[in-house]
């Protein structure tokens, strides 16, 4: 789970034109608003209903939303100083990046923990309410960030354990491995993916294949419950695609070495903000009771009640 979007974004002697940077750069820049003015709507949405945040399935649905849209705005801010600045200080990079990769790496394990939930409560409806509590479920969420942080936080200790201490205060463009070089980092970060790639897609397909089965004879909750599993395991193949992220640059470096930074960003576009435009629809459109209370708090519709109090 490749962090940043300076992953995918141009190495200094790949430079853009200034025309198509400019393009790029507002691109990303209107897509990072619009997916965080949805998302804001949505956690608004969730904070004013008591049914939601009493919901464990909205719980996590709501943490989603949270670490997608700070995801979407440090990749955002890394594509644009990719740009601009350049080179940060190495200790500044170390924060984006750690912040960068627990948010990436919480994603997947999200979404498996998700498509648990409608697991149990179309195949065991009855044990849903005993098993699935909002309790149980920040403990889970409590967990999610355990496993990350177990993962992440190693690659800051080798690095201060092997690099000298000018090396945190240079200027290098801001990668995740620039800022955590050592071989043993890459090594590691190859196999900790592999065994999260492998528990969450068993989790995926398991959850998928069981509750497909239970709708073929139960209810239309059911059948609609398998199509929410299939949304998660598109967002989840996305999600995963930065796992073949390094390979696949290296691979548009040898095979379009003219439109390299063209790639690139739709390699950006479709991995990193892809993704998390997904959660929205799942949720915000395609859940009757979520629809209904969105269309009432958007915060768009609050808009003429400010300026009458203004002008008033």
């Amino acid at each position: 789970m490749n962090a940043s979007s300076a992953n995918v974004t141009v190495v200094l002697q790949y430079r853009d034109s200034f025309a198509k940077a400019v393009t790029k750069n507002l691109i990303v820049v209107v897509l990072g608003i619009s997916i965080s003015y949805v998302n804001a709507n949505l956690i608004h949405t969730f904070c004013k209903h008591q049914i939601f945040y009493k919901n464990p399935r909205y719980v996590l649905f709501i943490h989603l939303v949270i670490n997608d849209m700070v995801q979407v705005m440090l990749t955002a801010i890394l594509f644009i100083i990719s740009y601009t600045i350049y080179k940060l200080n190495v200790s500044v990079c170390c924060i984006f990046m750690l912040l960068a990769l627990f948010t990436t790496e919480n994603s997947p394990l999200n979404l498996a923990c998700m498509a648990v939930e409608r697991y149990i409560a179309i195949c065991f409806p009855l044990r849903h309410v005993q098993i699935c509590t909002v309790q149980r479920t920040l403990i889970l969420i409590s967990l999610i960030w355990m496993t990350t942080t177990l993962s992440v936080l190693p690659d800051l200790f080798i690095t201060l354990a092997t690099e000298p201490l000018d090396f945190f205060h240079s200027r290098v463009f801001c990668l995740r491995n620039t800022v955590f070089p050592h071989p043993l980092i890459i090594q590691k970060r190859d196999i900790t993916y592999a065994v999260f790639l492998v528990i969450v897609w068993v989790t995926i397909i398991y959850t998928y294949l069981k509750i497909l089965f239970t709708a073929k004879t139960a209810s239309k909750d059911a059948k609609k419950a398998k199509n929410t599993i299939l949304l998660h395991g598109f967002q989840l193949l996305l999600c995963m695609a930065t796992y073949a992220a390094p390979h696949l640059t290296n691979a548009l470096q040898k095979w379009f070495p003219t439109n390299y930074t063209d790639s690139l960003f739709v390699v950006y576009v479709t991995v990193q903000i892809l993704p998390r435009s997904i959660s929205p629809i799942i949720y915000g459109i395609r859940d009757k009771t979520f629809r209904k209370f969105l269309k009432g708090n958007l915060l768009l519709n609050h808009t003429p009640e400010i300026i009458r109090k203004l002008s008033s």
